[in-house]
């Protein structure tokens, strides 16, 4: 291997390194809030009014996340 095709074997080594830890942290994401949402979908609320408290929590939660994740992007 030359010396000059070294840095662009790292660079794609660490591109799929990323892009495999990438894919990892989303599915993580997404198996966290499927978990959420299936514990709204298997309660037996009172009412409609309990079922849509339920989904303003979870939706809460994800806006305060959200909110979290891009105050660290900044600071």
């Amino acid at each position: 291997m030359a010396a000059q095709d070294l840095p662009a074997a790292l660079i794609k080594e660490y591109s799929e390194r990323f892009e495999k830890k990438l894919k990892e942290n989303e599915i993580a994401l997404l198996e966290y809030w499927k978990a959420q949402l299936d514990k709204i979908a298997t309660a037996r609320p009172d009412s409609l009014a309990s079922l849509q408290i339920q989904v303003k929590k979870t939706a809460d939660m994800m806006a305060t996340r959200i909110n979290v994740l891009k105050k660290g992007k900044n600071g």
